[in-house]
């Protein structure tokens, strides 16, 4: 199996499952939500996006990659300022840190109500 597959097989199993009442509001948020520095692009899809903790600090925000628990900051271009999010949680659209995509990257970020 090649590098590329394993890095696929990996991603597939760590596949957020979401809590069956909140399936339904994700999959269409995700599915229609753009990039907010490139609106012609989505984020992606429901399997790199899922609801994170967060931290803040000195104004910066840092979400919850969910393969590896490690804290990646979330650039203030990547931050939904357009529509909210489907139920007040923070949202994260972020591939699992492979060498595909530069490291800690970021697709999308939606601040929660609750913080």
């Amino acid at each position: 199996m090649t590098f590329a597959a394993l890095a696929f097989a990996a991603a597939a199993g760590a596949q957020h499952h979401h809590p069956e009442q909140d399936a339904a509001i994700h999959e269409k948020f995700y599915r229609t939500w753009r990039m907010p520095d490139a609106p012609d692009w989505g984020c992606c899809s429901q399997g790199d996006c899922y609801p994170t903790e967060i931290r803040i600090l000195e104004g910066a925000i840092f979400a919850k990659r969910r393969e590896d628990g490690k804290f990646i900051a979330v650039p203030s271009w990547k931050v939904e300022l357009r529509r909210d999010n489907p139920d007040g949680r923070n949202h994260l659209c972020a591939p699992p840190p492979t060498p595909i995509y530069p490291p800690d990257t970021v697709f999308c970020f939606t601040l929660g109500t609750g913080m």
